[in-house]
């Protein structure tokens, strides 16, 4: 039986809801964050050494890496779902949203999300000056590199309904995370109805609303 190393609040929940609209039966393993620290507990590492989420087991083995994960799940049990087909313009496109969610997509939201909390943590003393170095590398870098990518989503789901084609697939599945922190974060749907209405209809599948029920509670962390 296939199981998923489930941390709460992660992007594991796109493993679960990709295995919800596979069909295909898996068990869940929960681990919960370090109410503190919001890491993943110690005990994730016997699972894998970075101790990160989400990991799956299967055939006495691990895989790690959200995209690895989706990749092999489709292909060994998608039996021609969530995937355009070999030698399509869609196929082309599908290889890359499935990479560039964590490739591109993501790094400039953990550092909004870093910038923001780091002056909270600082020495009392110092923190003045570390909100202002922090302000200034947001509004200088991290927030323009945003818009720019929140404007690319927004006109790549102007030309089709879905970010691999006119179908959905688990490039959708792949980009849920990075759009629903964004939407959190950094307003990203304001202004950007294709974003707002690409949330609207991957929250109403029932597949990704069985995932939620079997995952937890879920923020986009």
């Amino acid at each position: 039986m296939l199981t998923v190393h489930h941390l709460n609040n992660s992007r594991s929940q796109r493993v679960l809801w990709l295995l919800e609209e596979l069909g295909e039966p898996y068990e869940i393993k929960h681990y919960q964050r370090d109410a503190k620290t919001m890491q993943a507990p110690a005990d994730l590492r016997a699972i894998h050494p970075l101790g990160k989420s989400p990991v799956i087991t299967v055939d006495g083995g691990s895989l790690a890496e959200t995209g690895a994960i989706v990749e092999y799940l489709v292909t060994r049990y998608g039996d021609g779902k969530m995937i355009p087909p070999p030698g399509t313009p869609e196929r082309l496109r599908w290889i890359y949203w499935l990479h560039y969610a964590e490739g591109s997509a993501m790094p400039p939201l953990l550092m909004k999300l870093v910038f923001t909390a780091l002056p909270a943590r600082a020495p009392a003393l110092i923190r003045p000056i570390a909100r202002a170095i922090m302000g200034a590398a947001q509004t200088g870098f991290v927030d323009p590199q945003l818009k720019a990518h929140f404007d690319y989503w927004e006109g790549e789901l102007t030309k089709s309904e879905w970010f691999a084609g006119p179908e959905f697939s688990a490039a959708d599945v792949m980009m849920s995370f990075p759009i629903e922190a964004a939407a959190d974060r950094a307003d990203a749907t304001k202004g950007r109805p294709k974003l707002a209405a690409f949330l609207q209809k991957i929250h109403a599948r029932p597949a990704y609303q069985r995932a939620l029920q079997k995952g937890g509670p879920y923020a986009y962390a």
